[in-house]
């Protein structure tokens, strides 16, 4: 069990409206039609782990393609509802394989990228990781097969690309991790655990970085735009809300086994400096 490094990469900036972030009552579709204000800019996180097997990257950001091709979105209501959810800033610089180069690494060395769920920001590297080991939670690949995916935040003709190596993967029984009874092994070695955290997609997953001697890491996606409301319960406002309140729950009961627990998600300000903290600890 060797992770050699952890480190945070941001494809660009998102702003959001607040309800997304939560707390909040409102149906989605009532707030996203009626909200007037965005947050202030968010990161779009890529998490990069340097493990002996191979370079891992727990998401993969967003495509720049995004930002200049006018018809990567698509049109019609569809396009109504992502011009209301996010505006995004992504500077030439912001490719996922200069950021990686910037860091020292080669975007041809990543070995495996873990994704979240399939939502066009966090899918937004693949064009170019066609060396890859694509991994995905088998069932966020259903989901995204069903009837009307682009009205579910799945962009079909970005996602299902010839040249990627899929490898979807079924949660089985583990040995106990706190409340989690299932998950999947990334290496066999116990030092990346992908664990189910349904809730904002029916497949999103979470992935627990276990260091010897160091505070163990879970990176969430999108579970929470906001670790603190996540340690306090809440849950923001886009997904199923029984199925993120239960997924909250057990982030916050893995706590009492790893009371150290430093929850890292894909738009919170404060994962970056969460991490730098952990690396200078």
């Amino acid at each position: 069990m060797e992770i050699n490094s952890v480190s945070a990469l941001s494809t660009g900036n998102v702003r959001i409206r607040p309800e997304h972030v939560g707390p909040t009552d409102k149906n989605m579709y009532v707030w996203l039609a009626t909200s007037k204000g965005w947050t202030a800019p968010r990161p779009i996180t890529v998490y990069v782990v340097e493990h002996q097997d191979g370079l891992v990257l727990f998401d993969t950001g967003q495509d720049r393609a995004s930002v200049t091709d006018p018809g990567y979105f698509p049109g019609g209501l569809n396009g109504v509802v992502y011009d209301r959810l996010a505006t995004f800033e992504i500077a030439p610089e912001q490719t996922l394989s200069r950021l990686l180069a910037d860091n020292g690494h080669d975007i041809r060395d990543v070995h495996t990228a873990v994704l979240s769920h399939l939502h066009q920001d966090h899918i937004g590297g693949l064009p170019e990781l066609s060396k890859a080991r694509i991994v995905v939670a088998d069932e966020e690949w259903k989901s995204m097969r069903r009837p009307l995916p682009a009205a579910r935040g799945y962009l079909r003709r970005h996602i299902e690309r010839r040249d990627l190596r899929w490898e979807r993967i079924h949660f089985e029984g583990i040995d106990p991790i706190g409340p989690f009874q299932d998950g999947h092994d990334l290496f066999g070695d116990g030092s990346l655990m992908l664990l189910p955290t349904p809730g904002h997609t029916p497949g999103s997953l979470s992935m627990l970085v276990r260091r010897p001697a160091e505070p163990p890491l879970l990176m969430v996606g999108d579970l929470t735009y906001d670790a603190e409301l996540l340690k306090a319960g809440q849950i923001p406002g886009v997904g199923k809300k029984a199925e993120l309140h239960q997924a909250v729950a057990k982030v916050n009961q893995l706590r009492e086994l790893f009371p150290d627990l430093v929850v890292l998600a894909a738009h919170d300000p404060s994962a970056h400096l969460a991490l730098q903290e952990d690396v200078a600890s």
